[in-house]
């Protein structure tokens, strides 16, 4: 894509991979009653600037701290980050962060990023599109649902293998378009 959507847009396709591929394909098992809750906050981060980004995941933080009705915030990072290296960097940056502003325990990161591979893994392997997304971004969860999801869910240390065994059987060229049909969405659709 040469031009960047509209802000809207962008939530529009991340909306649709977070109902179209994760909860479609239980990914997360625990997405689908947050969708249904209306409890997720979309955030573009406007900005290419790292301490830019950095700041505005504090004051996600902050939001949070003050708005219990959200559950989780996917804070989308179109700028800068198109890169997965430099977008690692800054993500162990932004965990550093969390943790230096008393965070650690009370908010987790999770990573999602276009081009995810996971170390040790083939860049084709379809168990990377378990952390691929539309855009760049980082998932701000609560600790403390996490850790209820997953003392209510029957086999918890199951999900990563049942999720890697599963994009494996429907393979690469189909999730590929499924993942790509998400970034066709648009919010006037």
């Amino acid at each position: 894509m040469s031009e960047r959507p509209l802000d809207a847009d962008i939530i529009a396709m991340t909306r649709a991979w977070v109902a179209n591929f994760v909860v479609a394909h239980d990914v997360c098992p625990f997405a689908g009653r947050e969708v249904r809750r209306n409890s997720l906050r979309y955030v573009v981060a406007n900005d290419d600037e790292p301490e830019h980004l950095l700041h505005t995941l504090i004051e996600e933080c902050h939001r949070l701290d003050a708005e219990p009705a959200i559950e989780t915030t996917l804070m989308i990072l179109p700028e800068g980050l198109a890169d997965f290296d430099d977008y690692l960097d800054l993500l162990g940056v932004a965990e550093a962060l969390l943790e230096a502003e008393g965070y650690a325990g009370i908010y987790q990161l999770a990573s999602f990023h276009p081009d995810y591979v996971f170390e040790g893994v083939a860049a084709s392997d379809p168990a990377n599109y378990t952390n691929r997304s539309p855009w760049p971004m980082w998932h701000l969860l609560r600790e403390r649902s996490v850790e209820a999801a997953v003392a209510n869910h029957s086999a918890p240390e199951s999900i990563p293998e049942d999720n890697v065994a599963t994009l494996r059987e429907i393979g690469s060229a189909a999730l590929a378009e499924q993942w790509a049909a998400c970034r066709r969405v648009r919010a006037s659709d």
